[in-house]
């Protein structure tokens, strides 16, 4: 067998891996060198409010991603089920990715605006009142847990080394704009609208006395699929980010 030369000499079988790795290694990064040109520009994508960024924190802290994933394929029975299938776009600003592969709960990319707050303050507090079937366990210390954003300018300046386009004055400004979503009858939530376009600002939690990690979990679920207009989106257009 013309294998057995390999089998037979280790240096050579050594030199064989080494070339079939480096191989394999570069059909796959090769690629993300050019992954920023096949990301399609779509009107309305904005990076994560200060708040909105806090809960995706708290979203991948606590597993969510584990049972939800946040990706509709093109296939029709995902679209009749969740809406217009996922856009690159959607997830460009996202460090790591929320895709997942396992659903057992629902796909959650388009879940911003499916439910009402108080909804989503029932089903984190106590699955069941809502949903009796679900087997997602209660997250009823987070609306109990006051939110520790004292890092906030610092993990966007983090955000911002791998490409989400945070400006100085979004960094600067960062505590002040998640204060005034919490907080709607505070100042600054007109310079938190032009900064962050399309952004919710409200008391999500109920208690205006102080923000809480549930706060910032449910302003961004309520964000999640709603910044894309869908009746307007044409897969051919090539819009600005921002």
């Amino acid at each position: 067998m013309k294998h057995e030369i390999l089998e037979r000499n280790s240096i050579l079988l050594l030199v064989g891996i080494l070339v079939v790795v480096a191989i394999g290694g570069a059909v796959e990064i090769a690629p993300l060198f050019w992954v920023n040109g096949t990301v399609e520009k779509v009107q309305g994508m904005r990076p994560y409010t200060p708040l909105e960024l806090k809960g995706r924190d708290i979203y991948v802290r606590e597993g969510c991603y584990v049972c939800h994933s946040q990706m509709v394929r093109s296939l029709r029975d995902e679209v009749e089920r969740y809406g217009h299938y996922s856009l690159a776009a959607e997830s460009m600003y996202d460090h790591p990715f929320q895709w997942g592969s396992e659903r057992t709960g629902p796909d959650l990319a388009r879940v911003g605006g499916k439910y009402s707050d108080e909804w989503q303050r029932a089903h984190l507090a106590d699955p069941r009142s809502v949903v009796p079937e679900s087997v997602m366990p209660p997250y009823k210390f987070l609306e109990q847990t006051p939110l520790d954003y004292r890092d906030i300018k610092d993990e966007m300046k983090a955000n911002r080394a791998v490409g989400v386009p945070y400006s100085d004055d979004d960094i600067v400004n960062a505590p002040s704009d998640l204060e005034a979503q919490a907080d709607p009858n505070g100042d600054g939530l007109d310079a938190l609208e032009k900064r962050y376009p399309k952004v919710q600002a409200r008391d999500f939690d109920g208690n205006p006395k102080q923000i809480t990690e549930s706060d910032a979990l449910i302003a961004y679920l309520q964000m999640l699929g709603t910044l894309v207009d869908f009746k307007t989106y044409h897969p051919d257009a090539r819009e600005n980010r921002r």
